[in-house]
């Protein structure tokens, strides 16, 4: 039997209850098919994606960035806006849901989208290429009045009539440059914002449970050993920890950064690296009101510091409703290799693997010097107020980078049984309500390939740069050549008054 020709009925296995499993899992459920399982390590269902809790995946975080700006890559820009109105009808239905009829980590208060803007600044005066081709993009499908550019006459105008009485002067200068005499360049996106992480993945997981798919979760039951080849090498199932196997017609594998180690024939085209993240935890609210208010969605966006890959590789967010402002350095995406087993052949190869808080072993994080340095000059530069509180915590996220930054949703050549979904890049979040949409036409007409099946497919490089997989273990990347920031490299020497 091939992926073309399942039934409704076919058992499905998803390997990886993130971003990319959760929406294959929903899709498919609501596309009719009724023998889904999703398998994962973590216990979600108890810790509800929380960090703070044991949850060491990509997808379990306080918040990610929502945009719809993508340069020239109209595929993706056209996929977030499609997102959009599944995230707001999931804010209404948890809105109008009772208490008891949500799962754990959710109340009906929680806003899982928040629309608070994000402000895309230019660190060297001028907007970047890959700006301007958003606009132009953004213009091209009729939504040029969603930027705002600063500076710019008619958009300066626009904004005075679209935004709440003093909410354009707080969010488009959030780091107060003007006053300061500095030049402030960059584009403002009405369309943007933040959606949290955990609790969104908490709450579509319950949906797919209600839809009844199944899930099996726990280090033993969930995590997965082996997969299970029939005669001619076709994948057909997997064997967990606990030795239990489990059929398969189709296996989705959707484990993340764990992909490139379970399944290491995809190494040449993923690659797991770690995006380094801060955090400032405010004081009480009663004690720094002014600091609440400021860094508050409602006057705070979602910010890029001249891009998240770009020049200083800093982005951050408004606080969350803990008082926690989180700030993240993507200009050095680390590698961390290690001898993996294939788990089918038993040959070894040189992997790029996680390594969390939580697995292979616990230990207490700790992030790059790079990072911190980068971090602090931005903090010291733009958001003085928060030198005096200093980090108080960090964390390696461990994403999982494709060749071209480009997603990879296609079966594995030679073998029908195997889809893999994965590649996010950094970039998957926002996709969570309609990423599986599009994996269940790649599932079902494999033959017939529509823009994204297309852009998804399993692909090679034959020469130039590959999003940094060509450098592999001996590049300038890998964590072990690294120096590591300790707790003293975290405080501020300068501090600032609150």
């Amino acid at each position: 039997m091939t992926s073309a020709n399942l039934t409704k009925d076919s058992p499905i296995i998803i390997v990886g209850a993130g971003v990319f499993g959760l929406s294959s899992a929903l899709h498919l459920s609501q596309a009719g098919y009724t023998n889904i399982t999703v398998f994962d390590k973590q216990p979600y269902a108890d810790n509800a994606y929380s960090t703070a809790d044991g949850a060491d995946a990509a997808s379990a975080d306080f918040n990610k960035v929502m945009r719809m700006s993508y340069g020239e890559e109209i595929e993706y820009q056209r996929l977030a806006f499609d997102g959009v109105e599944t995230w707001n009808a999931w804010n209404k239905e948890i809105r109008s849901s009772k208490p008891e009829d949500l799962p754990r980590g959710l109340k009906p208060s929680d806003l899982i989208w928040n629309n608070c803007g994000f402000l895309r600044m230019s660190i060297d005066g001028q907007l970047s290429p890959i700006e301007r081709a958003t606009l132009a993009n953004l213009t091209r499908e009729g939504l040029r009045q969603t930027q705002f550019v600063i500076g710019d006459p008619e958009d300066e105008k626009r904004a005075k009539s679209h935004f709440r009485k003093g909410e354009w002067e707080k969010k488009s200068d959030p780091f107060g440059r003007k006053k300061q005499g500095k030049k402030l360049v960059g584009v403002f996106d009405s369309t943007a914002g933040f959606v949290e992480a955990s609790k969104a993945c908490t709450w579509v997981l319950h949906l797919c449970r209600r839809n009844g798919v199944r899930f099996v979760l726990g280090e033993r039951d969930g995590q997965v050993a082996s997969f299970i080849k029939d005669a001619q090498g076709k994948t057909a199932g997997i064997r967990t920890v606990s030795g239990t196997e489990h059929r398969s017609d189709l296996l989705i594998l959707a484990a993340g950064g764990w992909t490139p180690s379970l399944f290491p024939p995809v190494s040449s085209l993923l690659e797991t690296t770690a995006g380094s993240v801060v955090y400032f935890q405010l004081p009480p609210k009663d004690q720094a009101p002014d600091l609440w208010d400021k860094f508050s969605p409602e006057n705070f966006p979602v910010f890029a510091y001249g891009g998240w890959s770009k020049g200083h590789g800093i982005g951050g967010f408004p606080r969350t409703e803990d008082g926690i402002v989180k700030i993240g350095y993507r200009g050095t995406k680390y590698t961390n290799y290690e001898d993996v087993q294939d788990p089918v052949t038993g040959e070894k190869h040189r992997i790029s693997v996680p390594r969390t808080r939580y697995w292979p072993q616990p230990y207490d994080p700790s992030i790059t010097k790079q990072a911190v340095d980068a971090i602090k000059e931005v903090v010291k530069e733009a958001m003085p107020e928060l030198t005096a509180i200093g980090i108080t915590g960090c964390r390696n996220c461990w994403y999982i980078d494709s060749l071209d930054n480009g997603f990879l949703v296609d079966r594995v050549p030679n073998d029908g049984g195997m889809l893999v979904c994965s590649g996010g890049s950094g970039h998957g979040f926002k996709f969570l309500p309609i990423l599986g949409r599009e994996v269940v036409k790649i599932i079902e007409k494999p033959n017939e390939k529509n823009a994204y099946g297309k852009l998804w497919q399993w692909r090679t490089k034959a020469s130039g740069p590959k999003n940094g997989l060509e450098q592999g273990e001996s590049g300038p990347r890998n964590w072990k050549k690294q120096v590591m920031a300790n707790k003293e490299d975290w405080k501020f020497r300068e501090n600032s008054r609150l």
